[in-house]
This record gives structure tokens, C-alpha cells and sequence, in this order.
């Protein structure tokens, strides 16, 4: 990933932060690197997903699918256990791969009508193999696969932890499994198995998104200066500090809308807490210039732009046209029409005195993404210790949980007695 942060200088932007300031953060970046790289070593809660590139085995998760040839694979998740594979796929282009990650049940009814599902790969993802919305979507599968005619437990693979229901309903029947990593949450794990079955499955090269990952670390660096992570992440920090506290974040490649959508849960789950975080805007370059610009360039001054493209991509030449004012787009691509739009929303945000990042990658293939997921986890990492939030936790998501638990009959939690006490004034 290569950074740059130009234009959220403070000579640029109005929110900007000065070199003076980036200088003596920078002093702090060096102290949180070392705790970083103890916490990798050891393993350390959390920080045992900058470990995964060295972790995670390959082959392993090969062996799993190597007897599936599927024509679709149905990941069900939810969050992290659905998100990260989802980007991979997307960002490599694949076909076929399609997500269970909510449980609303048009959208369920509607998918498992259309799948081919004697030629589905189901691919269920729990650690505790008691997420509810997971297991319930689980249920529904097997039932339409048993109505199809379909041995669900033929076309099954599970990734969970060492324990749980999903654990001994893959041993009861025999199912092909892979490990949820230990001390990685669900939203950093997508350089394991959690993330790369799918890939695995139509036989992407999992090994390159690893190699990638391995780059990632390897770019770790003490300096904000030397390292494009850091870089990313003591901006965004030092922005947020200066009222920048929405980030909106930019492909301009439609094979990295999903990463948008990864990067949200892993910028909101981790460091919203204590009354701090950015509040993460999904948004597709060229797309959203014709919607959402108008209000980062012209709206509140309170954001973060991030803008993210490869720097090769396949393209489309665009045909000469006999239209005198539409001359200036024949003989050009559609590529390089896309790179002008990019650049000229830069230049449009930059005019106007709001903060934006650049991040750059090399192109869409496993490496580079397999790079960029870990570099953009290692920033929010880096973020968290700058804010001195609790990075790996989720409090707020854990309560939501107990409350819909409860309401459900799953156990008494005082967190469903709060849904009774909802202040009702209703307009009908």
C-alpha cells in the first residue's frame, strides 16, 4: 500500500495537521511499534492477527474443499466471519461466491431459490458455533438442500472453533473443517481460514494473499515516515483529533466495494468506544461523485476522505465518436477515464480544504490485496493505541446480542427488559 497524505496537511486542509505535529506523534508511533511487535510475538489477544501471514496454513485449507469443484459457494456469517471473504473473492474477481450474512428472510428465501445447490459449496462460519443469525441461516440451508434433494453434509464445509455445536456437528458427520484462529477477532481474521476457504474453494492462490499479508508485516517500521500503515493510521488519528470524525472511504474499483464495507466494521467495531472513533461513510468511486461528493466538498467540515485505487487494472478502450463534444473521450479508455475522475475528485476535495488520503495499491491480485488487508488492520491497530481505546474488543455489539437472546427465549438477560422500557410517541 502506498500512502500519501498530502493534501490533509494542515497547509492544505483546513482540518489538516502540521509536519510539526505529525513530528512529535511520531515519537509516539515509535514507542506503540514496539508494543506491536511484543504483542505479535507473543501472541497477544488481538494482536495475534498480525501474526496470521505466518500462521495460517495454506494447505490445510486446500485439503478441506481440494474434493469440491462448486459452481457456487454459500458463505454463512455474519460480520467478520462473512465480510473478509467476500472482499477476497470480489477483489480477485471471482464469480460465484455469495453471502448469508443477515437473516432477513426475503433476501434468504430469494438467494436459496436461485443457487444451484447440488453444485453449492455451504461454507458455515462460527468460532463459538452459537452466533444465532448464523446457525438459524444454517438450518434454513440444510432444510431447502433436504427439499432439493441435496445431502447437505456432502456439500458442507465448517470453520468454528475447538468447541461448540457447529465443532460437534462437524465430528457427528464427518464434515471437512478448518480452525478459527485463537485470540484473533472476528473482524481481524480474514487472513485465515475464515477468509480464504472461499478463495480456496475455486482455486484462487490463497499462498499470494498470505505472501502479501507477509509483506505487510515485513513493511512494519517504527516511523509514521517509513511505514505506509502507520502512515494511514497516525493521520487518521491526528485528523480525528481536529474534528475530522467521519471517514469516508473511496474505492475506485468496483472489485473493492466489499473492502469498503470490511473496512466499516473494522474501523467502527474497533475504536468506537469511549465516546471516540470516526464513524466510517461507504462510498464507489466514479459512482458517488455524482451524489455523496457534493456533500463532502460542500457540507460539514468534519471528514476524512480516504480515496483508494490500484495502479494497473484490465480496461476498456472507448470507441471514436462523430459527436464534436464528445471527441475528447474517443481513444481514450475507460481506465484511464476512471483515473481522471479519481484525480479530479482529489483536486475537487483538496480546493475546497478538506482532508483526504491517497492509498494506492499495486494492482487487484492476491498479494497486493493480501497487503493491503493487513497494512489497513495494522493502521486501525495503531489507531486504537493512539486513542487508548480497547481495539479488540466489542462491548456494544455484545449487548445488542444478549438483548435479542433474551427476546428470543434464549435465556433471561436484563439487557431484553430494555426493549419494554422504549419510549413510544407514535404518528400514525
Amino acid at each position: 500500500m502506498n500512502v500519501d497524505f498530502g493534501n490533509a496537511l494542515a497547509s492544505e486542509a483546513t482540518l489538516g495537521v502540521s509536519g510539526a505535529s505529525l513530528e512529535r506523534l511520531d515519537e509516539r508511533v515509535a514507542a506503540i511499534h514496539d508494543r506491536i511487535e511484543t504483542g505479535i510475538e507473543d501472541r497477544e489477544f488481538g494482536y495475534a492477527s498480525l501474526a496470521l501471514p505466518d500462521d495460517t496454513d495454506p494447505e490445510a485449507i486446500e485439503a478441506a474443499v481440494d474434493d469440491f469443484d462448486p459452481d457456487a459457494v454459500l458463505t454463512v456469517g455474519i460480520g467478520g466471519s462473512a465480510l473478509g471473504a467476500e472482499t477476497i473473492t470480489a477483489a480477485l474477481g471471482v464469480d460465484g461466491h455469495y453471502t448469508l450474512d443477515n437473516v432477513d428472510p426475503a433476501r434468504t428465501r430469494g438467494l436459496l431459490d436461485e443457487l444451484p445447490l447440488e453444485s453449492t459449496l455451504v461454507n458455515v462460519v462460527s468460532k463459538s458455533g452459537t452466533t444465532a443469525e448464523t446457525l438459524a441461516n444454517f438450518l434454513v440451508v440444510r432444510e431447502a438442500m433436504a427439499r432439493a434433494g441435496v445431502e447437505w453434509a456432502d456439500r458442507t464445509v465448517v470453520t468454528t472453533g475447538e468447541s461448540g455445536p457447529l465443532r460437534e456437528l462437524a465430528d457427528e458427520h464427518d464434515l471437512p473443517t478448518c480452525p478459527v484462529p485463537d485470540g484473533v477477532p472476528g473482524r481481524f481474521s480474514v487472513l485465515s481460514p475464515v477468509g480464504l476457504v472461499p478463495a480456496a474453494a475455486f482455486g484462487c492462490d490463497i499462498e499470494s494473499v498470505l505472501d502479501g499479508g507477509a509483506a505487510g508485516r515485513a513493511s512494519l517500521e517504527p516511523s509514521l515516515f517509513e511505514c505506509p500503515a502507520y502512515a494511514y493510521g497516525a493521520v487518521a488519528y491526528a485528523l480525528e483529533g481536529r474534528g475530522a470524525t467521519t471517514n469516508a472511504f473511496v474505492p475506485y474499483a468496483e472489485a473493492l466495494e466489499p473492502l469498503a464495507e470490511w473496512f466499516a466494521q473494522l474501523w467502527a467495531e474497533s475504536l468506537g468506544k469511549d465516546g471516540l472513533g470516526q464513524t466510517p461513510v461507504r462510498a464507489l468511486g466514479a459512482t458517488d461523485q455524482h451524489s455523496q461528493l457534493q456533500l463532502y466538498r460542500a457540507g460539514r467540515t468534519d471528514k476524512l476522505v480516504t480515496l483508494l485505487r490500484p495502479h494497473e487494472r484490465v480496461d476498456v478502450p472507448i470507441p471514436e465518436t462523430g459527436v464534436e463534444s464528445l471527441s475528447y473521450l474517443g481513444g481514450a479508455t475507460l481506465g484511464e477515464l476512471l483515473d481522471a475522475e479519481f484525480e479530479a475528485t482529489e483536486a475537487s476535495l483538496a480546493a475546497a480544504g478538506q482532508a483526504n488520503v491517497r492509498l494506492e495499491i499495486d494492482r487487484l491480485d492476491g498479494e497486493s490485496v493480501g497487503r493491503l488487508l493487513y497494512e489497513l488492520e495494522a493502521a486501525c491497530i495503531l489507531v486504537g493505541e493512539l486513542s487508548g481505546v480497547e481495539t479488540f474488543t466489542q462491548p456494544a455489539v455484545e449487548w445488542g446480542k444478549r438483548a435479542a437472546r433474551g427476546l428470543l427465549g434464549g435465556g433471561t438477560f436484563e439487557e431484553a427488559e430494555a426493549v419494554d422500557d422504549k419510549t413510544v410517541r407514535r404518528v400514525e
